[in-house]
């Protein structure tokens, strides 16, 4: 069978990697890919966000499946326009996706819906807005309301940073049209954890938990980023609570999209934090998180082409997902002045003895080819992941193979996974 990934970063790499593990073979193509998906997939010269050039090569190939990995796709409504031409496709229409691309949106589902998640209020004024962060207090929570490739959200300890994130998303525009809305939301205190899930529409698989790394140095300082590594499970999120996010967020999430009108095939990823009070809902997602797919998948025992095929069919009932009991790690190498400008080029040396770490995975994010040469072309440019007995163990495993690789700039947390060691 002929599978298509949709994308080219390193939650793509890991989708790949986990799709060419499959019984069934499948020959997979990638767009646009990169040059570590090169070795699993035949690369697609066409950009994730092509949507007639994407529509055009499926109309050509017909590929068996095709797996949507971006927000940005979805959001513009690739999966709309692949199944009208009769294809299965893992990844919510575009009205689904707005479960990620309008915070605003997610906002009125979870409310209307009595979905555990902080109090919020919506606005396209920036003097109301303001006006509004006046009675609220800090420390508080903006929120672009579009897209923003994971860098719109801004946790304010005073008003002054408050204020000057308003101006930042509504005056500035520094997110563009994500911007131009912006939600103000309550800031909870616990500790943050993702579950992801497979949904066909009506049955729901959550996956391993995780939980990922957003600031950019250790000890979670500087600026958010796009995610600066991963660990799984969340020990956070104990068996009980599994349980009760599945019926108390998960399952009324799904059901009120259905009451909507909007059958949710594909990935849902509930951003999550552990409050006393229990789990709330910070944001969701409408796809494979990045870097947490990295730690993921690589605990997946069951095969992935199964899963995705039921997905598509809404035929996940009949299928039992199975996961490795060790737990995996990951760590992102950035580019120098990530998440701020960086440069581009820089060779990449000792991916060849990482790769021969046992079970030890590199995983490419930002990459490219120039003469022969892997070199830097993004700002998260490789995820390292780890397998291990313990935590502990996978963590260790995961920084043996990062000390293998060098190119010139390069810098990445040292403590990943350092709340699960402490809660130990």
């Amino acid at each position: 069978m002929d599978i298509l990934v949709v994308g080219g970063g390193g939650r793509e790499h890991a989708i790949c990697w986990a799709l060419a593990k499959s019984k069934r073979a499948p020959k997979l193509f990638c767009a646009p890919g990169n040059p570590g998906i090169a070795s699993l997939a035949e690369c697609v010269n066409l950009s994730a966000e092509d949507i007639p050039g994407l529509v055009a090569w499926v109309k050509d190939h017909k590929p068996n499946l095709v797996m949507i990995g971006p927000e940005v796709p979805l959001a513009l409504g690739l999966a709309d326009e692949l199944l009208k031409l009769d294809v299965q496709v893992v990844g919510p229409v575009r009205a689904g996706a707005q479960m990620e691309a309008s915070k605003d949106f997610t906002k009125q589902i979870l409310f209307e819906n009595d979905i555990p998640t902080a109090k919020a209020g919506t606005f396209t004024d920036y003097e109301k807005a303001r006006a509004y962060l006046q009675t609220q207090g800090a420390p508080i929570v903006i929120k672009a309301d579009g897209l923003a490739a994971g860098k719109g959200v801004a946790v304010c300890e005073t008003l002054e940073q408050a204020e000057a994130a308003l101006r930042v998303a509504m005056l500035d525009r520094a997110f563009g049209e994500a911007g131009s809305k912006v939600v103000i939301e309550e800031f909870l205190k616990g500790e943050e954890a993702s579950v992801l899930a497979f949904v066909d529409g009506e049955t729901i698989v959550p996956m391993v938990s995780a939980q990922d790394h957003k600031r950019v140095f250790d000890g979670d300082q500087g600026p958010n980023t796009g995610g600066m590594g991963a660990y799984s499970p969340a020990l956070v999120v104990t068996d009980g609570m599994n349980l009760e996010i599945l019926e108390r967020i998960l399952r009324p999430t799904v059901e009120a999209l259905r009451r909507r009108g909007i059958i949710y095939r594909g990935i849902l990823y509930a951003g999550l934090m552990i409050t006393s009070e229990g789990p709330k809902v910070i944001e969701y997602n409408c796809r494979f998180g990045d870097p947490e797919t990295q730690v993921i998948l690589p605990r997946l025992k069951t095969d992935l082409v199964n899963i995705l095929m039921a997905v598509a069919q809404g035929k996940l009932s009949h299928l039992k997902v199975e996961w490795d009991e060790r737990p995996a790690a990951c760590v992102v190498m950035a580019s120098a002045g990530y998440p701020g400008a960086y440069p581009k080029g820089k060779a990449i040396t000792g991916l060849a003895r990482a790769a021969e770490v046992p079970d030890a995975f590199v995983f490419h994010a930002g990459t490219a080819l120039k003469d022969g040469q892997v070199v830097t072309a993004g700002g998260r440019v490789l995820c390292v992941t780890g397998l291990g007995a313990t935590i502990e163990a996978a963590i260790q495993k995961a920084y043996e193979a990062v000390h293998l690789i060098h190119f010139e700039g390069a810098h990445y947390r040292k403590d990943i996974g350092w709340r699960a060691i402490n809660r130990k």
